[in-house]
């Protein structure tokens, strides 16, 4: 029994840190002036509150004009290192894989994904989830973290969260 007291505690402070995160950023998503006011705001919070985060930032697509290029993902508010990496072509990169499939991308160990694009020798592993405005790709939201396989189910679900958080702030803003 003391075994399974001790997995409790282990277990129960990550899920609870989770919803306390979640209702603060509730709260942020309530009083922000902008998208770009909340999403500042997401990547601060994200980056100080979850220890396992080490860069946290959104990369919004700006779409081609005329022709002239394809679209890219341009680094919007970010918490972290400076990152060589401000434009990422969609067909580049675990950002580009994120934003072209709109589905979230979870890699355990980026040493072992040839999408990955290095941006930090102390990265090693990276979640990459997609912004969504009324059914479309618009943005994605990408963490790296120096711990391998740092990205639990509950990490997910949180990120996923802010995604949709900013999507749909996004929505109301956007005509």
């Amino acid at each position: 029994m003391r075994a399974s007291a001790a997995i409790t505690r282990t277990l129960m402070p990550t899920t609870a840190k989770n919803e306390d995160i979640k209702k603060e950023l509730h709260q942020l998503a309530l009083a922000a002036t902008s998208a770009d006011h909340l999403m500042s705001e997401v990547t601060k919070l994200l980056h100080e509150r979850m220890l396992k985060y080490n860069w946290v930032g959104f990369y919004m697509l700006e779409e081609s004009s005329a022709g002239k290029q394809q679209p890219m993902l341009v680094l919007g508010a970010f918490q972290g290192a400076m990152t060589p990496h401000t434009r990422i072509p969609l067909n580049q990169g675990i950002c580009g894989a994120a934003a072209s499939t709109g589905k979230t991308v979870v890699v355990d160990d980026v040493s072992k994904d040839s999408r990955y694009l290095a941006c930090s020798l102390e990265t090693k592993s990276e979640i990459v989830v997609p912004v969504f405005v009324r059914g479309k790709v618009v943005g994605e939201l990408d963490i790296d973290s120096h711990f391998p396989a740092a990205f639990t189910a509950g990490d997910r679900e949180l990120v996923e969260y802010c995604a949709n958080l900013v999507g749909k702030h996004l929505e109301t803003s956007r005509p």
